[in-house]
């Protein structure tokens, strides 16, 4: 266990293949971990490394170097977010899976542990959280539990949130997204005093608007006319995420508006594709409604784009809210989760209630017809993002969080 003024050893344990919203977190944070002020003696502050997984049918455990990690994962990079984190100088450690819960990642894992000797544990996503309770690994070393929220888009998907109640109570600390998360985790057994809510971070420079005659490029590729409004949708195409609902929205607004002529633009790929098409056809907007698909840089998408639309029913600290508001593109999103918390109904964004497509339409219709309200939304939000989001901000308060749990582990009578 580290002392104090010595560097703090932190683990993260991840399952990721793409560079999603919590991996981009994850990813930044890293980054900015090296940046927080040197001790004395020039060792940094802050390490953190982090163990994934890969999925093989064919994958060995008994060819390894002692820790039950094959040696080709030293080098080798199996998606893509194992490459971005690597890119990003960060040291990953990829263990080996034959298929999503196979028994002797555990060990690996807990090998992994003894190898790394980490301060601090940390885990995100429900697999990551389960894991490290199987194990036992809680007993041993202080963990985070890093809470991005609950789907329920099938029965899957609600047996695997199953998992995050039995798991999460035993953490010493959770750190999730919004105060909404906070009252759910208390229902489910977690200590209220053992959650801290830290809203995702961003890079404003990073989303800064791109040349126009990209972005007019961009439309021009996706059938966007002159003349015609690009309204943007970005995330993975799940039930959650209201995409029917905002196909819907958005046929009202064709059918009350005809003077408001626009295009939607869907970036995300999901299970709820075939049904978000057929709901397009249903509302007579099929020519009207362009699939993009996955696309690994949005940002061109935010350029080009007269509006965003965030229909979810459910959400945290959505990274596609704050990309939005730095973008300086005004946003339509509803009032769910930690949205009400990031933005200001009015001011730096329109809020709507949730499964409402009357009102998503109109309030899609106000900033697309009224110029002025548009631009204040827009350069509001984008102050509000510079001021209040800065990933160095957030890896500081991580950071006090990490200091203060060792030293209460330390501590006897405070554990």
């Amino acid at each position: 266990m580290t002392k104090e003024g010595s560097t703090l050893r932190v683990l993260a344990l991840m399952e990721a293949t793409t560079v999603g919203g919590p991996a981009k977190n994850l990813i930044e944070f890293c980054r900015r971990a090296r940046t927080l002020d040197p001790l004395p003696d020039g060792s940094p502050a802050f390490e953190i490394s982090i163990a994934t997984f890969h999925r093989d049918p064919s994958a060995s455990h008994n060819s390894n170097n002692g820790d039950g990690l094959p040696h080709s994962t030293a080098s080798e990079a199996p998606n893509q977010f194992v490459a971005a984190a690597r890119a990003a100088g960060i040291t990953v450690d990829v263990i080996p899976e034959r298929f999503r819960f196979d028994p002797r990642v555990v060990g690996a894992l807990r090998s992994l542990v003894e190898r790394r000797a980490p301060d601090i544990i940390e885990s995100h996503q429900i697999k990551s959280h389960f894991l490290v309770k199987l194990a036992g690994l809680w007993r041993e070393r202080p963990w985070i539990a890093f809470h991005h929220g609950y789907t329920e888009t099938d029965l899957k998907m609600q047996l695997y949130n199953r998992l995050n109640r039995w798991s999460l109570p035993a953490c010493h600390r959770v750190v999730t997204v919004c105060e909404a998360f906070t009252r759910q985790l208390t229902r489910e057994g977690v200590r209220p005093e053992r959650i801290s809510v830290r809203h995702n971070s961003i890079r404003p420079d990073a989303f800064a608007r791109a040349a126009g005659d990209d972005a007019r490029a961009l439309r021009a590729r996706h059938g966007v006319a002159d003349g015609e409004r690009a309204i943007l949708a970005v995330g993975r195409l799940s039930r959650e995420k209201g995409h029917a609902d905002l196909v819907s929205a958005l046929g009202e607004l064709w059918r009350a508006r005809p003077d408001v002529n626009f295009k939607l633009l869907v970036v995300g790929e999901g299970p709820e594709r075939s049904r978000v098409e057929r709901a397009a056809e249903e509302e007579g907007i099929a020519e009207r409604v362009v699939f993009v698909g996955h696309v690994g840089d949005v940002r061109p998408y935010y350029a080009a784009a007269d509006v965003l639309a965030l229909p979810s029913h459910s959400e945290g600290s959505p990274n596609v809210l704050l990309e939005t508001m730095a973008a300086g593109v005004p946003a339509v999103a509803t009032a769910v989760g930690g949205v009400p918390e990031i933005a200001t109904d009015g001011k730096t964004a329109l809020l709507v209630p949730p499964r409402d497509p009357a009102a998503m339409a109109g309030a899609l219709a106000r900033v697309l017809t009224d110029a002025r309200l548009a631009e204040e939304l827009a350069a509001n939000a984008t102050r509000l993002v510079s001021a209040g989001y800065s990933p160095e901000a957030y890896a500081r308060a991580l950071f006090g969080i990490y200091r203060d749990l060792v030293r209460e582990r330390q501590t006897p009578g405070l554990a």
